[in-house]
């Protein structure tokens, strides 16, 4: 297949990825203001604790795709999905309303309740997301939609990320951020009114509340085909790294590299243009065929990246002549020794190589799945990609707690990536290739 960016050109993937970006848009958005606001303005003044709201904001998001997967994915397969998505994106305009109204108010526990109502928001439209692709895309454009999604996705974090917190401080932050993000659900929702409509993939499926036995449900749909269940785990493995590297870049930065805020942003615009730059060499190198061949190069170059990272940080340290004063900015870092290049090096590595490593995955998983099933599956894997990134947060917490640095939590990472790799290598002869 010629030029994958073709599909930004059609009706039947434009007006998902621009749904599916405004969306992720305004969720890092909001996020990143919401804590940058609490820890600048409200915490100072009340005494209150900027850590453990970063923790408990980050735990509210990710509860509902555990509470709510299910549901989501029943919903999903029961009705028309783009019929669902536009009630979806419909709902994130009223959020974004009562993000405003709490701003406004100077209210936490009721912008803390918005973040908590946007992922479930963010529950219901994962499974819309996956499972259209396969309905609006021929079998060739699966790795083709699938890496321009990633990298959309990625992108959006980035740019969300970085205009919360950007927005948030100037003078009119909280009406800037208003108006910015009310436009841009409004936007979202009239781009899901142009996503085609799709076949429901079962009419008369009776929608189960039970969250637990409904779940235990899903997961059963997933394990039935063993190569969807293994790109499932695959993919949770990909999200506990990401969680992992996202959560600790700060303190990466101030603790390891001595930086400030600059730096911060650097790592991760590095991490999300890597992520998408992988992503799109996905079709480059498959050229349209579904198969698991990059899966395992992508697992080891991370490795390797990894090592790169630990050994670069190492010896930034040993190679600084004198402690650091003050927080250094980009060029004070980039100056500072020729392994801040390489630190940045590893990063890009890691993070291209993750982009290679999970967008076959994705695609297989829609390949092989049964449609009357995909959508309950999809939402099988955000069950399991969610545990994963609540593991990573207990296996830092765990690992810190014995007094490990957060370049020695790098390492561990790196060295438990080794036997993933041979995994990984062993389960694509066997199965994820030709699928």
């Amino acid at each position: 297949m010629s030029n994958q960016t073709h599909l930004l050109k059609t009706k039947r993937f434009l007006p998902l990825f621009i749904t599916q970006f405004l969306g992720a848009f305004n969720d890092n958005a909001f996020k990143n203001a919401f804590l940058i606001w609490f820890t600048y303005d409200v915490a100072v003044t009340a005494g209150l604790n900027a850590p453990m709201m970063s923790s408990l904001a980050a735990g509210l998001f990710v509860l509902p795709f555990l509470l709510f997967s299910a549901t989501a994915g029943q919903c999903a397969d029961k009705y028309e999905k783009s019929w669902l998505a536009q009630k979806v994106k419909l709902a994130e305009i009223f959020l974004m309303l009562l993000c405003a109204l709490f701003f406004f108010m100077g209210s936490v526990y009721g912008l803390l309740l918005t973040l908590f109502l946007m992922g479930v928001q963010s529950t219901f439209f994962g499974p819309l997301k996956y499972s259209l692709l396969p309905e609006h895309l021929k079998d060739d454009e699966l790795i083709s939609g699938n890496g321009l999604i990633e990298s959309g996705t990625f992108l959006s974090i980035l740019f969300g990320t970085i205009f919360g917190g950007i927005t948030i401080r100037t003078t009119y932050g909280i009406e800037l951020l208003s108006f910015f993000i009310i436009s841009f659900s409004i936007m979202g929702w009239l781009s899901s009114l142009a996503i085609p409509k799709s076949p429901i993939g079962d009419k008369s499926l009776k929608i189960g509340w039970n969250i637990i036995s409904e779940t235990k449900t899903i997961i059963g749909y997933a394990r039935v085909e063993p190569t969807v269940w293994l790109s499932i785990i695959g993919i949770s493995w990909f999200w506990l790294i990401g969680a992992t590297f996202l959560a600790q870049f700060p303190t990466y930065t101030k603790m390891i590299l001595g930086g400030n805020e600059e730096i911060v942003t650097t790592l991760l615009s590095i991490f999300s243009i890597g992520i998408g730059i992988g992503s799109l060499l996905c079709n480059k190198f498959l050229k349209g065929k579904i198969d698991g061949r990059l899966v395992p190069w992508g697992a080891f170059g991370m490795t390797f990246g990894f090592a790169l990272l630990v050994l670069s940080s190492h010896f930034y340290l040993k190679t600084l002549s004198v402690e650091p004063t003050h927080l250094l900015g980009i060029i004070d870092f980039l100056n500072a020794s020729f392994y801040s290049t390489l630190i940045l090096i590893s990063l890009f590595t890691i993070s291209l190589c993750a982009g290679l490593y999970i967008v076959p995955l994705y695609a297989i998983i829609q390949h092989r799945s049964e449609d009357k099933y995909l959508s309950r599956i999809v939402a099988a894997n955000n069950v399991m990609n969610s545990l994963f990134m609540v593991l990573a947060s207990f296996f830092a917490l765990s690992l810190f707690a014995l007094h490990f640095s957060v370049v020695d939590l790098f390492l561990t990472l790196g060295v438990i990536n080794i036997p993933v790799f041979y995994f990984i290598r062993g389960v694509v002869k066997r199965r994820l290739n030709n699928a």
